[in-house]
């Protein structure tokens, strides 16, 4: 079975290339949290904006355009051990979809002024679902990554 995605709109990011997006830099900092930039939808899927503002945060979910194909295997920014894809956010996978969290903060016709953003301008935004209190889980394992999170 295959699906075909249309994007819904692109990002404008001050992330101009992958090289721009230093997690490393931006772990140290405390994260993308204050990295401001714009989710802009084609005009045929504003009215889906509706009741949008609400919503004090969004989740992304995006292509990797940039992507060079899959690796099943990988070295994160934050380690220098091989893992499997599966359990790191690399944009090399079988299916280039990322997903991030953002902040609203303002919308404008087809454009939402966001905050959080970790995706390069030109990013095909594949569609924008509401965060909510269900998708806040308690008592998580960080896995390999457990170690690197508090060393920050």
């Amino acid at each position: 079975m295959e699906f075909k995605l249309k994007p819904i709109g692109i990002v404008h990011s001050p992330f101009k290339n992958t090289e721009d997006i230093d997690s490393k830099k931006y772990a140290d900092s405390g994260g993308f949290d204050s990295v401001q930039g714009e989710l802009e939808l084609f005009k045929e899927f504003e009215d889906g904006l509706k009741d949008i503002e609400g919503f004090s945060h969004l989740v992304v979910l995006f292509a990797f355009h940039k992507s060079e194909g899959p690796r099943l295997h990988t070295k994160p920014l934050l380690d220098e051990t091989l893992r499997g894809v599966f359990s790191t956010r690399s944009p090399h996978r079988p299916n280039p979809i990322g997903m991030t969290v953002v902040k609203v903060i303002e919308r404008k016709g087809t454009s939402l002024k966001v905050s959080g953003i970790d995706m390069i301008e030109g990013t095909p935004i594949l569609d924008i679902k509401p965060y909510t209190s269900r998708d806040q889980k308690s008592s998580i394992k960080l896995g390999w990554l457990e170690p690197k999170m508090k060393k920050t």
